[in-house]
């Protein structure tokens, strides 16, 4: 099984086995037009329920990566497939290997321009063979985004990836889907901060437990009333399974 689209409450999630994850990732590339993945947290399945600019670009998106244990136990719970969760790190360093591996191209969107130059050069030094065709800092003014729309077009990357101070941040594709004929695009917004060496990414040790909502708790006292979403998440697979129980 290469990928496997699900239905969890009403909001596609694919299944990819960790395996297939090169070969579906050249698929997509291979694909004709605009593509996005996206990694999709328990709160983005929730609020990909609406009809939102956001639920739409969920809905219309090529890959669909589940990042969240919940999404896992919610799957389950369904009597679905349990997919495969993914590290939104360690899948953009999957991507760039097959980026590298197979010739293919890396556009950098995002951060302030110091910070986005030392990323690049530190791209550029663990992935020595794969070429970097453009680059452009996030928080630009609106003035000057055709230009960058302009660039990418004109660069025609294999994959574009966002990150942070990109207007919209995740919707920042969909909302200008039809000004691109190619390249698959992928919002990180950690993936600058990360690459520069001046953020630090959660631990795989603390994101393979699944305890990554205490570290944003820690730095957001607030976000401890996502309690209540979860609930309602809670309520609302005790809902779907009723409502798909035979007879």
């Amino acid at each position: 099984m290469e990928r496997q689209r699900l239905n969890i409450l009403n909001v596609p999630v694919d299944a990819v086995p960790a395996g297939d994850f090169e070969k579906v990732i050249l698929d997509l590339l291979q694909k004709d037009g605009p593509k996005q993945i996206i990694f999709l947290s328990l709160w983005d399945l929730l609020k990909a329920r609406g009809k939102s600019d956001f639920a739409l670009s969920v809905k219309s998106a090529d890959l669909v990566l589940p990042v969240s244990k919940s999404i896992l136990m919610g799957a389950r719970f369904l009597n679905l497939p349990a997919p495969e969760r993914y590290n939104p790190f360690e899948a953009v360093i999957s991507i760039l290997c097959v980026l590298e591996s197979h010739n293919r191209t890396l556009y950098l969107l995002g951060g302030k321009k110091a910070v986005l130059m030392e990323a690049e050069r530190n791209v550029r030094a663990t992935f020595p063979n794969m070429q970097i065709v453009g680059r452009f800092t996030g928080y630009y003014p609106k003035a000057i985004e055709e230009d960058v729309i302009t660039a990418i077009r004109k660069a025609t990357p294999s994959v574009v990836l966002l990150s942070e101070g990109v207007p919209d941040k995740k919707t920042w594709f969909y909302r200008r889907r039809d000004r691109f004929s190619a390249s698959a695009f992928v919002y990180y917004p950690e993936a600058i901060g990360v690459f520069s060496k001046t953020a630090k990414r959660i631990s795989n040790r603390t994101f393979d437990k699944g305890r990554e909502i205490w570290v944003e708790i820690l730095h957001n006292p607030f976000k401890v009333f996502l309690i209540l979403p979860y609930l309602k998440y809670l309520i609302l697979l005790l809902f779907y399974r009723g409502r798909n129980r035979p007879g």
